[in-house]
């Protein structure tokens, strides 16, 4: 039974801790915080606690867990800012790569590292040059898992059950087409995402995929699906918003080389989950 290790098991992690239960697979949730530690082993998920920006702390985990066959860093910087980034994903990963020496690793990232901003399709060869602070962060803490032999899973915007944000904004009134509504939007739902780790965590597949469904589309097409399941009225124009925390940017993300190795999104559009988001 081979074992895996999530470091961070918050709305990605535990559906993908639970996906590998289901598998056959040894897992082993890591928590911030003995609450959710708590919360896990109600799941029936096995956990452990420490502060991955700790290299003591991490080292202490991975003494306590032992031969480790994968570790995915899945942890959230909890909304923070440059700092959270730099603790949290460059520091974080760092310290499992040095806890974890001969585990397989596996850093879940995003798609915001790509900062193109004209509608181009890019690829994992494409150029990733992000123009926030946060943005390099993360791909600092990419390297640091594929200097080890790792993968790195490029996340698009994850959205599933209790959580979208274009749906939340739709809901409460504070959604604005920006601009022309021309900006594309690249999401992936979260029991996807999970898949795609099992896929990566199996086949040991080293090297960044994107994590991405197989229908990006401008801003205006995804609010026009939501405002078509609720019979309601698209929202109003707005100036685009320019001061996002990840940067501002208009991509087709590519999923092709993820599906290579066999994965495939049970939910190939947002527009087939919006259905299943609004129950």
């Amino acid at each position: 039974m081979p074992r895996i290790v999530f470091a961070g098991c918050g709305f990605l992690g535990e559906a993908a801790a639970l996906l590998f239960l289901r598998s056959g697979w040894d897992v082993i949730g890591v928590t911030h915080r003995e609450e959710s530690a708590a919360a896990l082993r109600d799941r029936g998920i096995r956990s452990d606690v420490a502060d991955l920006a700790k290299p003591e702390s991490v080292e202490l985990l991975a003494a306590r867990v032992g031969e480790t066959d994968v570790v995915v860093h899945a942890a959230s910087s909890g909304r923070g800012g440059e700092d959270a980034y730099r603790a949290v994903y460059r520091d974080g990963m760092a310290n499992l790569a040095s806890a974890f020496p001969r585990s397989f690793l596996v850093f879940t990232g995003s798609t915001s590292v790509y900062g193109q901003v004209n509608g181009e399709v890019v690829t994992e060869s494409s150029v990733a040059a992000p123009d926030r602070a946060t943005g390099r962060l993360l791909l600092e803490a990419e390297q640091c898992a594929i200097s080890a032999g790792g993968a790195v899973a490029r996340l698009a915007g994850i959205y599933g059950p209790g959580r979208s944000v274009l749906l939340r904004k739709f809901l409460d009134g504070t959604a604005r087409i920006e601009g022309d509504g021309s900006r594309v939007v690249n999401q992936i739902h979260r029991d996807d995402a999970a898949s795609a780790l099992l896929v990566l965590a199996t086949s040991r597949q080293t090297g960044i995929c994107n994590v991405v469904d197989d229908t990006p589309a401008p801003q205006i097409e995804v609010y026009g699906w939501i405002a078509e399941a609720l019979n309601q009225p698209l929202p109003p124009f707005g100036e685009p918003d320019r001061n996002r925390k990840r940067g501002w940017t208009s991509k087709r993300v590519s999923n092709q080389r993820i599906r290579s190795l066999g994965w495939a999104p049970s939910f190939p559009a947002y527009r087939d989950a919006v259905p299943t988001l609004i129950d």
